[in-house]
């Protein structure tokens, strides 16, 4: 039975894909690289180091250091955030039922800890999260599972009582990795893609989510299941 949701950010929460893609672009072409849609689907999930560092290796630059590019990513990502960023659709939703079910929320993000405030504040949803991990608070991000493990046990509940939403393989494998239960929220081009067929649902969207499909254990009835 289901104790505790964890929620991804990027993808999950916020469609900010977008604009990660079009702050990556802006700033490493800007430093050289050559950068095209389809190369930029082999870094989705990682974390921004890592994205970085995978840019360097195929094209090497001397203007700035790599942190530099790192945080000129982020910067841009958050502008973009405060300026146009919304809830995805059905998270409002969904959130207010795991709320009137009284069942602890959590959020794991790969993403930095002033990106996650910046999210949380924008979309004004950091009252529903229980607890919320950035990346810096373990020592290795997604696809290791210490993210999703952190967050299990901050809200104080083990990993196989946990379901969590992911949009990426990347999160996907983290998540499974930690012994949780996934609802996976493929992008449109990954759909049919069968590296999701480990997660134990799938949705193109929050809004289609049936909650009699969850078995949710409510703090409000020992008789009542997620409906």
């Amino acid at each position: 039975m289901i104790q505790a949701v964890i929620f991804d950010m990027d993808g999950v929460l916020i469609d900010s894909e977008p604009m990660w893609q079009q702050a990556e672009l802006e700033v490493f072409s800007s430093l050289g690289v050559t950068i095209c849609p389809k190369r930029q689907q082999q870094t989705v999930g990682m974390t921004t180091k890592l994205v970085t560092a995978h840019w360097y290796q195929q094209s090497p630059w001397s203007s700035m250091s790599l942190d530099e590019a790192e945080q000129a990513v982020l910067q841009q990502v958050a502008t973009q955030i405060n300026a146009a960023g919304v809830p995805k659709k059905g998270l409002l939703r969904l959130l207010d039922h795991l709320r009137q079910a009284e069942l602890p929320v959590g959020l794991a993000t790969n993403s930095p800890g002033f990106l996650m405030d910046t999210t949380l504040q924008k979309l004004q949803i950091r009252p529903y999260f229980s607890t919320c991990c950035s990346v810096e608070m373990v020592t290795e991000g997604k696809p290791a599972p210490d993210i999703y493990l952190l967050a299990a046990k901050n809200l104080g509940v083990a990993p196989e009582h946990c379901l969590v939403f992911e949009d990426s393989f990347t999160g996907m494998t983290a998540a499974k990795a930690a012994g949780m239960k996934v609802c996976a929220l493929p992008a449109e081009h990954d759909w049919h893609h069968s590296k999701f067929d480990a997660a134990d649902m799938k949705l193109r969207c929050l809004s289609e989510l049936d909650f009699t499909q969850l078995n949710l254990r409510s703090a409000l009835s020992n008789e009542r299941s997620c409906c």
